[in-house]
């Protein structure tokens, strides 16, 4: 069975790390270009002051990133989330969003720098915001793209 965008945003939200920790994948774009994720703030996803705990707000960004770009890549690279970096900007109550973004021509300049087996480490950015629009952190996301050897040695 093929994984299509739909498939995946179902799976993803009901994997049990996402699913107890309030983070819901709404979509994938059919074009594997777009991901959008709610985090709901509730009593398991909160912090001691009642605010979005900080770590649900970093695994509600961990994977989407490197997702998009090893689908649209294929299965002939290697493709990793290696480093993220998060700044908490205010508060965050009720149901907050991101949504993240690798265009195709991101993808193609990220596809000619692996080539050969070239290791790649490109940062990607987003920002988590509430229902109101006002963000509530800045996220950066680092990941790694390499060509798989066989792929390389066959070229050669």
């Amino acid at each position: 069975m093929r994984i299509t965008p739909r498939r995946l945003a179902v799976g993803m939200s009901l994997w049990i790390p996402n699913l107890f920790s309030g983070i819901r994948v709404r979509r994938f774009s059919d074009d594997w270009t777009h991901a959008t994720v709610e985090l709901h703030v509730n009593v398991f996803t909160r912090n001691y002051v009642r605010t979005a705990f900080g770590g649900s707000m970093s695994a509600m960004t961990d994977p989407y990133f490197f997702m998009l770009i090893m689908h649209q890549l294929g299965r002939d690279y290697v493709v990793w989330d290696t480093r993220g970096e998060i700044e908490f900007v205010k508060p965050g109550r009720g149901v907050l969003t991101a949504e993240f973004e690798v265009s195709k021509a991101k993808a193609a300049e990220l596809r000619d720098r692996a080539q050969g087996g070239a290791k790649v480490l490109e940062w990607f950015e987003t920002e988590i915001v509430d229902r109101e629009g006002d963000v509530v952190a800045r996220v950066k996301r680092q990941v790694y793209i390499r060509e798989k050897k066989r792929v390389s040695a066959a070229r050669h």
